[in-house]
């Protein structure tokens, strides 16, 4: 393994020599993909195909202890830093060029409920079409998103619209509890009781306080339900969303036009 030229957050560059790299690599549980290796390339790809950013290593996390330890080796050489999570990032943002990406959507998308306390625990990498099966299973859900292959994790740190919003609030109304790797790379639990202003700080209030390794949501009863998406002009187009109007009451969950329940 040759040299490595990494950026860094004053601009320039740092030489990690293969004894770095090495070492990374066997603290980790889960993947250090390098330019060249099987999987960089699908790890890099994000939902907006013209971003074309090459991390210098990309570290696919098995669990918190591998997000603990990335986020340790790029604050040490003050490395550039991203997180990537489900993938559906416009901005590119989560796919840095020259540094360390973050990438937990292989590996840490572990989905748990508890339907007896209606709650739900996930991973990062999560999309919210896995979320959604999984939870349906018990009859129950919670609001994470209106497409269904957007990730959980940027969703709900940016608000989390949802097909359920109008009956059940966004996806940062539901968040119980997260487990969150800070800055200085120790992870805390952030809850309405635990850490409050952190808590308060990542329902909605931007994304750059630490990186979420499991999200705890609030689960609703939501029985399969059904949604005709109306946007046209034409007469026949008309009739269709006239005759969502007239769906009958007894239909689990009607999403009407102009308004979603």
């Amino acid at each position: 393994m040759t040299n490595l030229r990494v950026s860094t957050n004053a601009g320039d560059e740092v030489l990690l020599g293969s004894s770095d790299m090495e070492a990374l690599r066997a603290t980790l549980r889960g993947p250090l993909l390098l330019a060249g290796d099987a999987g960089y390339d699908a790890a890099r790809t994000i939902f907006n195909a013209m971003t074309d950013h090459r991390p210098a290593l990309i570290v696919r996390p098995a669990a918190a202890a591998d997000v603990i330890t990335a986020v340790r080796f790029a604050r040490e050489r003050d490395v550039i830093l991203s997180i990537r999570g489900g993938g559906h990032n416009v901005s590119g943002r989560a796919v840095c060029d020259g540094g360390l990406m973050i990438d937990p959507s292989a590996t840490m998308n572990s989905i748990r409920v508890n339907p007896g306390a209606r709650t739900v625990r996930a991973g990062p990498g999560v999309l919210g079409a896995e979320l959604d099966s999984e939870t349906q299973a018990f009859g129950l859900a919670t609001p994470v998103g209106t497409v269904s292959t957007t990730g959980i994790a940027g969703l709900t740190l940016g608000g989390g619209q949802s097909w359920l919003a109008s009956k059940h609030g966004m996806a940062i109304d539901n968040l119980l509890s997260v487990d969150i790797v800070t800055a200085d790379g120790t992870l805390r639990t952030a809850s309405a009781g635990e850490n409050e202003d952190l808590f308060w700080a990542v329902r909605g209030a931007g994304h750059n306080f630490g990186i979420v390794t499991s999200f705890e949501y609030r689960l609703h009863p939501v029985a399969p339900c059904w949604a005709v998406w109306c946007c046209t002009q034409s007469r026949a187009g008309s009739r269709l969303c006239a005759s969502t109007a007239s769906l009958p009451a007894r239909s689990p969950t009607i999403c009407r036009p102009g308004r979603a329940s």
